[in-house]
């Protein structure tokens, strides 16, 4: 095991890793107190080696690693792709690509959905990974044997992983499907969280355009101020009380020192001020501006068509051994009991193919579902 502390030895090893097919990729990192995770440690192995790269050493250039994630020759391996995408992209400016996310992969081949990296080692491989340092302080030196030990497991069983799912899915002839995820993991704009957009992670706590107009104000202030000082969002304010504000709209001090989602006395601090500004924002918004609120779907027949949907989803996961959650979601299903063109994932590429033609036709009766030998089936109607 190599624990790589310089820029000089950082280069030589990606050099090397880049002659490779294939590397596999994680990393460790800390944002328990920060906005912007802390990058403390990188894996990487090829079919020859593996090594640990210190990325809190003193007067390291990760340029190399960076380099070498966007070679376009190289296919970078990771499990659970996206939080170790954003570090990348945060700290570079770029997303690595090509990429293969195991996880993703496990989940078309029917190991379930968001299957953890060590059952998932286990299953395939047979090794029960020690998890002891999952939850240690990757920041604190000098990094412990034990440590260097756990970093390096989770890209050499990795190697193991990928080889097996990626022969799984050429023979199922299941690749096309991971690639049109893949495209979604590697789209910049999946990164590039940007202040204005904080709402729509809220937007579900409101019904009314000037609730809307309020929530998006707030959630842009607060993203900018979490940001600026580089403290998690809820050091800043919490969602309920982003919830409360948007709904009652204090457009004084007064007023906001009368919400009980926020601690007392709040009001009177640099913030209270701030928030305010922002609520008067929201309320002089021209709402015919702002986007379409989603009208609830609660109606009856509506939620009766999700649930005979729920079922053909199960039935559909259950027939072709594929993780329920990758073919649709619950959204999905909603959407899709309100309107024959949702443009939701489930009506688009393979998912229409193995779902989404037979959700349709179950919901105009052209499909019905029916008992035979205690087994739900699927039975076409004329």
């Amino acid at each position: 095991m190599d624990l790589i502390t310089t820029t000089e030895r950082l280069t030589d090893v990606c050099n090397r890793l880049a002659k490779h097919p294939a590397v596999t990729v994680d990393t460790e990192f800390l944002r328990e107190t920060t906005y912007y995770p802390l990058l403390c440690v990188i894996q990487l192995a090829s079919a020859d080696e593996a090594v640990v790269i210190d990325a809190l050493a003193d007067g390291i250039d990760l340029k190399p690693f960076f380099d070498l994630m966007s070679n376009e020759a190289v296919l970078k391996v990771f499990h659970a792709a996206r939080q170790d995408i954003e570090i990348i992209w945060h700290r570079a400016g770029i997303v690595p690509h090509p990429i293969f996310d195991t996880q993703v992969a496990a989940m078309v081949l029917g190991y379930g959905d968001s299957i953890a990296y060590d059952q998932l080692v286990a299953k395939i491989t047979g090794h029960r990974l020690d998890k002891t340092h999952r939850f240690t302080d990757w920041s604190r030196r000098p990094l412990t044997k034990e440590q260097m030990n756990y970093a390096v497991a989770d890209v050499t069983h990795l190697r193991d992983v990928f080889k097996a799912l990626d022969a799984d899915l050429k023979k199922r002839d299941r690749s096309d499907w991971v690639s049109e995820e893949m495209e979604v993991l590697t789209s910049p704009s999946t990164y590039d969280f940007q202040p204005d957009r904080a709402w729509e992670r809220l937007k579900s706590r409101v019904r009314k355009p000037k609730e809307l107009a309020v929530l998006m104000e707030v959630a842009a202030w607060r993203e900018r101020e979490a940001q600026t000082r580089d403290v998690p969002r809820s050091r800043i304010l919490k969602d309920d009380a982003i919830g409360d504000i948007a709904t009652h709209a204090p457009v004084t001090i007064e007023k906001l020192g009368q919400l009980r989602s926020l601690p007392k006395g709040f009001e009177r601090s640099r913030s209270g001020q701030d928030i305010v500004d922002a609520v008067q924002r929201g309320v002089a918004r021209d709402l015919s501006k702002l986007p379409q609120l989603e009208k609830p779907r609660n109606n009856t027949n509506g939620a009766a068509t999700v649930e005979l949907l729920k079922v053909l989803l199960r039935m559909t996961s259950e027939k072709h051994s594929v993780a329920s959650k990758v073919i649709a979601t619950v959204d999905d299903l909603e959407q899709i009991a309100a309107s024959d063109s949702a443009d939701v994932a489930a009506l688009h590429g393979w998912r229409r193919e193995l779902f989404g033609e037979s959700a349709l036709a179950l919901k105009h009766g052209k499909l019905a579902l029916v008992i035979e030998k205690s087994r739900v089936i699927a039975v076409g109607r004329s």
